[in-house]
């Protein structure tokens, strides 16, 4: 692929974009919740588990302890059965107590609403944080960067870099600050549905005028 200027990435960027989303307008995030401390709950959950598998757990747990004073008194004996099965369960357990012994403790109960008081929380990092910020509040502080964002954004040649934070960065010089929590959306419906890790469904892909890995 030839150099690409900043102004033509930014237009190509702007036209995958607008595309994902007439092709994906129900995208939306996939870990079940109801409020703030519930996606927190469920998205520490999540580390190297599927969303399905975390929303098979998450009943239970939500079902006995419902808010974060009740998790906060829990045993992490009892949390580790309820979770077992979504992998690394001692390490989540005690992320998951820690985390509501922190709101409980520093802010009456309720998640906060800002980057750095969320990663001063055990167990949430800055991915995690851009999770509750842009789907439980509608604040878009950044861009979750997961596995799908990360492979596809390199494929579609929007970034070069490696590292979650590095890609973060390109993706929110590229994008418009009202689009990035959509964004992460999108390219995972688009990830999981089409392209495809092992097999890419290039010649049904929507986008594939404007990704220079296309094999079409």
């Amino acid at each position: 692929m030839p150099r690409e200027s900043k102004k033509a990435r930014t237009e190509r960027a702007a036209r995958i974009y607008d595309t994902l989303a007439s092709t994906y307008p129900d995208a939306h995030c996939a870990l079940h919740h109801r409020n703030a401390y519930e996606l927190a709950a469920a998205t520490i959950l999540s580390a190297q588990c599927t969303d399905e598998r975390v929303n098979m757990v998450t009943p239970v747990l939500f079902e006995r302890y419902p808010t974060p004073e009740a998790l906060a008194g829990a045993r992490l004996e009892d949390v580790e059965d309820i979770i077992r099965s979504t992998g690394f369960f001692r390490n989540k357990a005690r992320s998951l107590v820690g985390m509501a012994e922190g709101v409980v403790e520093r802010h009456a109960s309720e998640l906060p609403r800002d980057m750095d008081h969320l990663v001063a929380l055990p167990g949430i990092g800055r991915k995690t944080a851009n999770v509750i910020l842009g789907n439980a509040f509608g604040i878009n502080e950044g861009v979750v960067v997961d596995t799908h964002v990360k492979r596809l954004t390199t494929l579609m040649k929007l970034t070069t870099q490696k590292t979650p934070e590095k890609i973060e960065r390109d993706l929110m010089g590229l994008f418009p600050r009202e689009r990035w929590t959509m964004l992460s959306h999108l390219l995972i419906f688009h990830g999981r549905q089409v392209c495809i890790a092992r097999r890419p469904r290039c010649a049904e892909c929507p986008v594939a005028r404007d990704c220079p890995s296309s094999l079409v």
